[in-house]
């Protein structure tokens, strides 16, 4: 089954829990969680997610380049300024178990393009 969600004025972790426990399965009665999961989801109006409080300028995004002193930071508002898929993906890919089905799970992502 394909669910289509609708982002628009929605903050962006209620939006992800949603859509992490349908990429599991759970809203089926025949759940096995070492299943990827039978449903799809598509996600429309993401450009114009939101975020409560003051995230969108202090909610901090940080990865190491490996080198010393190289930790590389970014606000929520320039990550999703650059790539905002990125952005709502890896909010997704966080909410789901850690484990070999991740990466699985997150194919049956995908966004509406209605830019």
């Amino acid at each position: 089954m394909e669910y289509r969600i609708d982002m628009k004025n929605k903050p962006l972790g209620r939006v992800a829990t949603e859509v992490a426990i349908i990429l599991q399965g759970k809203k089926h009665a025949d759940y096995d969680p070492k299943n990827i999961g039978k449903d799809s989801v598509v996600l429309e109006n993401w450009q114009h997610t939101a975020l409560t409080g003051r995230k969108f300028t202090e909610k901090l995004y940080h990865r190491h380049t490996g080198y010393m002193g190289h930790l590389k930071t970014l606000t929520f508002r320039q990550a999703f300024e650059k790539n905002p898929r990125q952005v709502i993906r890896d909010t997704v890919r966080r909410m789901l178990p850690k484990n070999f089905l991740n990466q699985r799970r997150l194919t049956n992502l995908k966004f509406a393009n209605n830019d």
